[in-house]
């Protein structure tokens, strides 16, 4: 469970605390910072604070804030960095004590976080928060006598706080105490009847204690109209629904939950077994499928589409997904009974024998269970894949073809939650992929976060001449032209072609005409005119930049538009041969101009296509060696780490990615860290 709080009475409390030794500069930077903070806007506020810590490094204060800002994007090795460092540089800036401690307790570090908690408190006694906190951490620990002290000291201090009654709640129930876990979810909604968290914990009880599906639909019914965008509360919905037999109002709850969040997989999961459950095997089949392509390793799905394309005839394709289940589980007899009945229909009576008795031996050697604990399998929480080896056939079988519900809907630090969107910019629905190239254009989009483009000697120079038709900036999110852009830059290339007839050529010329064909997207005469450069003048490393942009663009452009005719095979041949083509082009950049960051950069990006991520790590190294503030860099190396399984390093990599700008670092290291 994570422990995100919404610390916004922090920044009130340090408004106007800078140090009166700043300079006029700093302390501007910071107060407006803070009000980009006060205001929810994280990512423009961490790029303030960078400028104060960069003119200050010795001021505690910026780090402070750019602590809260990275907890509130969920960054929390960042926030725990940032609160460490201003508490090394005031120790007695008790916040920050806070702050870390939150953030530890994010990451699991709940001891560490006691220790913070407790450091605090030695400044602001009976703190409500702190307390709480610390409460809540003990219990992640299971010191559950230490927890329920700490409850219990939080009540009598504050006998108004609902979320101290739901935590004390929790503890109960992990001890199994259903009553005293009941009337202190009762004391809380006497308190507050808005308080979400106590109708979903009510609803739990009433489902596990006593089956009782009325009274829990009642108490989630309460949830939904406090938080009707919570895709998991529908989901759970559906499932009472469905144990009440509204089969109707349960499908709409699954597909309600699929508008909220189309990539649900337990919402598709239980849509697809409500579909296949009436015979509508179509569309149960688009469910399984959309399930197994957000998690190819869904042995549930698999078992379900094993079924339905038996259904609908189509038994390799149910051998083959059965198959993957008995291979996973090769102790599940329901499974392995599937299959032999699958090659009995296909007439193959020797694999459906041998099947047959794997089956019978399977059934045999697993416990037997009581009629009770079969019943379990109604209601299904997910369990781990494994406890399907130690189950009878029936009562295997049966859970893989359950509804699942979710248990992450109740957080009990819900009033420390930011519930707002904006600026939790790690919220919003990303397509997670590494940053693009950068790329030499006449045009730009700059942002609140990126109002410069980026800066190349050689580009620069170029400029300075002033023999182009324009001006050429390095980005890596050129906007699309519109018409009138369109026809400025036809004209431009008349221009040149006139030029050129008349005047003795010059390698600029080439160049000049390049970037207005590579602007209208004509890649292959780009291509040719760079060509022609290059001959002219072979040791000009901006022309080899642009050409390997060229060769990127024309690649583009074939793979949105195959050449009819053409197999995978080939076009994949084709692409490989373009990209080498593209890496050698930057090579040359980087032996004419070896400072060059961006060269190292894009070469990193098409080693990353060309699947050769240690080399590809190498050069996104090179580039951040170069320009320590590439964030684009910083988050593609990320990627790269998390790819390869070292999370650890991908993480802070993301973390420092955001710090300099890069939104989808948040969402990545929200999905990450899940």
């Amino acid at each position: 469970m994570r422990f995100l709080r919404h610390i916004i009475y922090i920044i009130a409390a340090v408004f106007g605390t800078i140090g009166a030794a700043a300079q006029v500069n700093t302390d501007q930077v910071v107060r407006i910072g803070q009000n980009a903070l006060y205001f929810e806007d994280y990512m423009l506020s961490i790029q303030y604070f960078n400028q104060a810590i960069q003119a200050k490094p010795y001021l505690a204060q910026p780090y402070f804030l750019r602590a809260i800002a990275k907890l509130n994007l969920e960054d929390y090795n960042g926030a725990e960095a940032d609160a460490s460092t201003a508490i090394e540089l005031n120790p007695y800036l008790t916040d920050a004590w806070e702050v870390r401690g939150v953030a530890r307790q994010n990451l699991g570090k709940n001891r560490l976080a006691i220790e913070d908690y407790t450091k605090a408190l030695e400044y602001i006694p009976r703190n409500r928060q702190l307390l709480f906190n610390r409460a809540l951490a003990y219990q992640e620990i299971k010191e559950n006598d230490r927890a329920a002290e700490a409850f219990d000291e939080v009540i009598g201090y504050y006998p108004g706080f609902e979320n101290a009654y739901l935590g004390r709640a929790r503890l109960l129930l992990e001890r199994g105490d259903t009553v005293a876990a009941r009337e202190d979810i009762d004391k809380a909604l006497s308190i507050n009847k808005n308080a979400l968290n106590a109708y979903i914990m009510r609803a739990d009880i009433a489902i596990n204690s006593h089956r009782d599906y009325q009274a829990a639909l009642d108490d989630i019914d309460q949830a939904i109209k406090l938080q009707p965008r919570m895709a998991g509360l529908y989901i759970n919905r559906a499932f009472l629904r469905y144990n009440l037999d509204s089969y109707k109002g349960a499908m709409e709850d699954y597909d309600f939950a699929l508008t909220l969040e189309p990539l649900n997989i337990t919402a598709l999961f239980n849509r697809g077994l409500l579909l296949a459950e009436v015979s509508d095997n179509d569309r149960a089949l688009l469910d399984f499928d959309r399930v197994l392509e957000l998690d190819p390793d869904n042995y549930r799905a698999l078992y379900n589409r094993a079924m339905i394309y038996r259904a609908k005839g189509n038994t390799d394709g149910a051998i083959a997904d059965i198959s993957r289940v008995a291979e996973r589980f090769p102790d599940f007899p329901g499974a392995i009974y599937l299959r032999a009945e699958l090659y009995r229909e296909r007439g193959q009576l020797a694999r459906a024998e041998a099947d047959y008795k794997r089956a019978k031996a399977a059934a045999k050697a697993l416990k037997p269970v009581s009629a009770g604990e079969a019943t379990e399998g109604a209601v299904d929480d997910n369990p781990a894949p494994d406890d399907e080896m130690q189950m009878p056939q029936e009562l295997a079988a049966k859970r893989f073809a359950s509804l699942l519900t979710v248990d992450d809907n109740a957080t009990i630090e819900e009033e420390y939650n930011n519930t707002a969107i904006r600026g939790r910019v790690q919220d919003r629905r990303l397509n997670i992929e590494i940053e693009p190239m950068m790329l030499l254009s006449f045009y730009s989009s700059p942002t609140e976060l990126r109002r410069n483009t980026y800066y190349i000697r050689e580009v620069d120079d170029l400029n300075a001449t002033r023999q182009l038709r324009f001006v050429l900036v390095v980005t890596n999110d050129v906007p699309a032209i519109d018409e009138n852009m369109a026809s400025r830059h036809f004209q431009s290339i008349e221009y040149y072609n006139s030029h050129l007839a008349t005047h003795q050529p010059r390698p600029v010329d080439y160049i000049g005409r390049a970037l207005d064909f590579i602007t209208v997207r004509d890649y292959i005469n780009a291509e040719k005119d760079l060509d022609r450069a290059i001959a002219m003048a072979p040791d000009l490393a901006i022309s080899y930049l642009i050409r390997a942009q060229a060769r990127y663009g024309r690649l583009q452009l074939e793979r949105d538009s195959p050449q009819p005719g053409t197999d995978a095979i080939t076009r994949a041949s084709v692409t490989r041969s373009r990209l080498e083509d593209i890496a050698a082009d930057l090579d040359e950049v980087i032996r004419l101009s070896p400072a060059m960051a961006v060269a190292y950069f894009n070469k990193g990006n098409v080693l990353f296509e060309m699947e050769d991520y240690a080399l590809a790590r190498l050069a996104y190294d090179k580039a951040i060696e170069l320009k320590p503030d590439f964030g684009e860099a910083y988050y593609n190396r990320g990627y790269l780490e998390l790819k390869a399984g070292d999370q650890n390093r991908g993480l802070a990599d993301l973390s420092k990615a955001g710090e300099l700008g890069i939104i989808p670092a948040y969402n990545l290291i929200k999905r990450i860290s899940r």
